[in-house]
């Protein structure tokens, strides 16, 4: 069999809610951009860089995880099921489970960034000539429509490298009730959640000493002067990583370096000295906070796999 490939359209064509949310983040008295707007094709690059890096552990954690029980993680998965990703990205800890399911006839991956689900879809296709590979160009976050194939199909959503944390704990419950609805009555989902650990090793993950993430961080801005016109000084705003052990997260932000204005839109936007954008949550979790999580929002959780130091976790949870 050769590929058969479906397209959903765009929620919103290119730069129209990136730019309403950029000038919105930008407005509030404490200045926020979502994380979410990280991934064009430059930072899509920049964060697989990131993953490749000896501090960066989630990434590999993660990878352990699913290689050593990927097939565990999808048993049942056969040629009526489907295997719906959320964010994503380069899809490369998908191929860990796609080569554990060779009877999965259907995968259709979720993500902004059109380059990156293209480069996926032509990497999988080459590797997988009997998977049909449904791209969903898409924010995850919110609805958006869904490929027909998709229809009648036991679904299994996979949700990996603790990109669940990137929401506030409201946010998150909010986001699984969301996920189940689209998964359906007997669904899965396979998600992976960062572990609470010593404050050190957060702040090595996310403040490497090579600066990529620093430059991850600061290609947001680089991306509102490429796509939306933008008179920011990426020379004049420094990253900063820090974590909040009250909210159990750690935050990222764009501090200026000095007092400054970066024009959008025709719009002025003001920056005092050491005035911060916060550009990213990441909140991380004990192993049954999240099961507790997880039940707020419908689900039933299942199994749990961990990594022997316990850094990393994947849940199983299960839709009524």
């Amino acid at each position: 069999m050769t590929n058969d490939i479906d397209r959903a359209e765009p929620a919103a064509p290119k730069g129209h809610g990136f730019a309403a949310d950029v000038l919105d983040g930008l407005s509030r008295a404490e200045k926020r951009l979502s994380c979410l707007y990280f991934y064009d094709a430059a930072g899509s690059e920049l964060f697989d860089e990131i993953t490749r890096l000896p501090d960066y552990y989630p990434t590999r954690v993660e990878t352990d995880i699913l290689a050593a029980n990927g097939e565990e993680m999808l048993d049942g998965a056969d040629e009526d099921s489907a295997l719906v990703e959320f964010g994503s990205g380069s899809s490369r800890k998908t191929e860990l489970l796609l080569e554990r399911a060779p009877r999965l006839a259907l995968y259709a991956p979720i993500d902004v960034c059109a380059s990156a689900l293209e480069k996926a879809r032509a990497r999988l296709s080459a590797r997988f000539p009997h998977l049909r590979v449904c791209p969903i160009v898409a924010d995850f976050s919110r609805p958006a429509p869904l490929p027909a194939a998709l229809a009648d199909r036991r679904r299994i959503g996979f949700f990996p490298g603790s990109t669940i944390g990137n929401f506030t704990p409201d946010e998150a419950r909010a986001l699984l009730l969301a996920m189940r609805v689209l998964l359906g009555p007997g669904g899965r989902l396979i998600v992976g959640v960062d572990l609470k650990k010593d404050p050190s090793r957060l702040i090595a993950a996310y403040n490497d000493a090579h600066g990529v993430t620093a430059a991850f961080n600061l290609n947001l801005l680089a991306r509102i002067n490429r796509e939306l016109g933008g008179g920011f000084d990426l020379s004049g705003f420094c990253h900063q990583a820090i974590y909040d052990a009250r909210a159990g997260r750690i935050e990222m932000r764009l501090v200026s370096r000095r007092r400054q204005t970066a024009k959008i839109g025709g719009r002025d936007f003001a920056f005092s000295r050491g005035e911060a954008i916060h550009t990213e949550d990441c909140y991380k979790y004990g192993v049954d906070e999240f099961r507790v999580t997880a039940s707020d929002a419908g689900w039933t959780p299942g199994r749990v796999w961990t990594d022997a130091e316990a850094l990393f976790s994947v849940h199983e949870l299960r839709a009524p």
